[in-house]
């Protein structure tokens, strides 16, 4: 049988050629825009296997259209809910991800955007390329872009797993206040000195919210109008996890009215975000394009792990990172 597998997007990095290695026929989608979910059936049709990427929408119509053939989906992401886990279980795909390889990336773009919203830096850097510091006529004045200190702050991390715990290391620099909330007790947050407090009190006690959870149901718009109306108007919120987890018009309408101070975002619940969305308009908020994981060497540790996983798969082993572990009793791993 020759083996073929469909990549949606080009991955420039060293251990993609060990992945095309696997495979007898390599088909990478050539455009910079993710193929239509025709364009999808189209060209994987017959492919064993699929590197996908988070904006990729597999859904069930994808899945049914490529079985028997397909076996398993390697996404080259952590997050997986652009996937219908559950059909893809009912026809013995296997679904695996990239998960911890990025946890310290996502952590710092957390961090440039705390220091970006809180120093008002992507203002300031307006400031200067418009003409407005030279017109103002002075090089230096007492209320220029003021922004606010971190010391002695109190910083409230929504999620203690990997990426929220490396939050928390970072924040240790600052000489913060650190409280957190998980679905569960998270020692390893603890040992860092932080605290566990209720949701709703970490949104009034913190001056800055930084989320870093999973999307699921019980996380979507778990940033809403009331807990945003629960934070100190000094506060600000980041997210760096999914778009979805806030809501975007409340908080516009938050961050417009002065209900909070600012914001920093990297992810939107429709991706690419509308330039024309009245939030692109704000100042207080730092925008940026989903690059949480855009550094060289986590990208290239990404490609790896989606390597892994294949490999150990053509072996007739577990992947690595299967995300669907009941597909283990529908189909064994293998080609």
């Amino acid at each position: 049988m020759e083996l073929r597998l469909f990549v949606t997007r080009e991955i420039p990095f060293p251990a993609f050629e060990s992945i095309k290695g696997l495979f007898q026929k390599v088909d990478v989608w050539p455009e910079y825009r993710p193929p239509t979910k025709e364009e999808l059936i189209s060209r994987a049709k017959g492919a064993q296997a699929l590197v996908t990427m988070l904006e990729d929408k597999v859904t069930c119509d994808v899945i049914e259209a490529l079985s028997p053939e397909l076996r398993i989906i390697a996404q080259y992401a952590v997050g997986f809910d652009n996937i219908d886990l559950e059909c893809a279980t009912k026809h013995g795909v296997y679904v695996t991800n990239t998960p911890d390889v990025l946890t310290d990336a996502t952590a710092d773009l957390t961090w440039a955007l705390i220091l970006a919203v809180a120093r008002r830096i992507v203002e300031s850097d307006a400031y200067v390329r418009s003409g407005g510091w030279k017109s103002s006529g002075t090089a230096w004045h007492p209320t220029m872009m003021l922004g606010f200190d971190l010391v002695g702050k109190t910083l409230g991390i929504v999620g203690g797993g990997r990426i929220g715990q490396a939050v928390a290391r970072r924040a240790k620099g600052f000489d913060m206040r650190i409280i957190y909330n998980s679905r569960r007790r998270h020692p390893e947050m603890e040992a860092l000195g932080a605290t566990y407090v209720d949701l709703d009190e970490l949104f009034r006690e913190s001056d800055i919210v930084t989320l870093h959870v999973p999307l699921t149901p019980e996380t979507q718009n778990l940033v809403n109008e009331s807990r945003l109306r629960l934070m100190k108007r000094t506060a600000i919120v980041v997210n760096t996890a999914r778009g979805k987890v806030v809501d975007i018009d409340a908080l516009y309408r938050a961050l417009k009215e002065g209900w909070i101070a600012g914001a920093g975002l990297d992810v939107y619940p429709t991706e690419p975000l509308d330039p024309s969305h009245p939030i692109t308009k704000l100042s207080n908020v730092v925008l940026t394009p989903h690059i949480g994981s855009a550094t060289r060497e986590t990208r290239a540790k990404m490609a790896e792990l989606v390597y892994r996983n294949l490999e150990a798969f053509s072996r007739g082993e577990r992947p690595p990172t299967l995300v669907n572990e009941e597909v283990l009793r529908v189909r064994p791993p293998g080609f």
